[in-house]
């Protein structure tokens, strides 16, 4: 192993261990003592915790481990050495954090009587039960935020967080349904049973309020700020476009021949990839260099490659 691949391994693993104290953080002093469920096994241990005094981190391995074990049986080996180190990973933390801190919440607008209206109450480290004025909305950002931050580190480790993921791929191979709809439906789930638990309809609202916040972040942390746009550009104008993107925009693509659909006339089609201010360069300069072409831009979630991101190396 070169010194580089050894570095990126170490860096991994180390946005492993990040990310899963980060999801430890989140969930027992902002997700539990507001009694939020935002998908997952944790989302389902923080109900089990409320309801029963059940510890999350036990709950949470509990339900983790024989979902590993199912899912390595149905779908075969997907789940590599990361995703079950943080499988172990996150309920160590986990259970640091509740001998160390309790479920006290972080943000709070104050201790209260227990019969004060729209109180909480969280599980002090003593096992005693505190009451306290909520900040819902301010603590549901904070906990999409720290969660989705959480979550999206462990995915750029290369590792996943298992748990209710599984349930849908799953039953995914068995419904056809897709894998996005299916996490979607067994998260909604999970959040709806705060509702069932608690009869407080807030619950399940913020918990979905939450999930929403989570998914933008993790999508920042994984994909990063940077926006790419591809663009395919029918052009009667082929060399004077082509030298445009190489020579001004220092980009490459890929031409394509074809036809059109109606009169059958040979037409050539140019594929490329650029970033939103080279995308403006292209258009204000396209109607100069042929008034009549045909451009179709899609939004592109990542590209990987010859200028671009590198591809995995594992």
């Amino acid at each position: 192993m070169n010194n580089e691949k050894l570095k990126q391994q170490i860096l991994s693993y180390a946005l492993l261990v990040l990310g899963s104290a980060l999801f430890a953080v989140g969930d027992v002093m902002f997700v539990n003592p507001y009694h939020l469920a935002p998908g997952g096994v944790y989302g389902l241990a923080n109900v089990f915790n409320a309801l029963w005094g059940w510890k999350i981190s036990v709950a949470g391995i509990c339900m983790d481990i024989p979902l590993l074990i199912i899912g390595t049986i149905i779908l075969g080996p997907k789940f590599g050495v990361k995703t079950v180190i943080s499988v172990i990973l996150i309920p160590v933390f986990t259970y640091i954090l509740e001998s160390t801190w309790g479920y006290a919440p972080v943000i709070h607008g104050g201790s209260v009587a227990a019969d004060t209206q729209s109180a909480l109450y969280y599980i002090a480290k003593d096992g005693s039960q505190s009451w306290f004025m909520p900040d819902m909305f301010l603590n549901t950002v904070v906990s999409g935020l720290i969660y989705g931050l959480a979550i999206g580190v462990v995915f750029r480790s290369g590792a996943t967080s298992g748990g209710s993921d599984i349930i849908a791929m799953i039953a995914h191979k068995y419904t056809k349904i897709s894998l996005g709809t299916l996490v979607l439906i067994v998260d909604s789930i999970i959040s709806l049973s705060t509702l069932a638990a608690f009869e407080d309809i807030r619950l399940p609202i913020y918990s979905i309020i939450l999930i929403f916040i989570e998914s933008k972040i993790i999508d920042l942390v994984v994909e990063g700020v940077k926006s790419y746009k591809t663009a395919f550009i029918v052009t009667d104008k082929i060399d004077e476009v082509r030298d445009f993107i190489i020579k001004d925009l220092d980009r490459s693509g890929t031409v394509f021949a074809g036809s059109g659909l109606y009169q059958g006339a040979e037409r050539k089609m140019i594929y490329v990839t650029l970033n939103r201010s080279d995308l403006v360069k292209l258009k204000a300069n396209l109607r100069f260099l042929d008034p009549n072409a045909f451009v179709n831009v899609i939004e592109s979630s990542e590209i990987m490659g010859n200028g671009f991101k590198a591809l995995p190396t594992e």
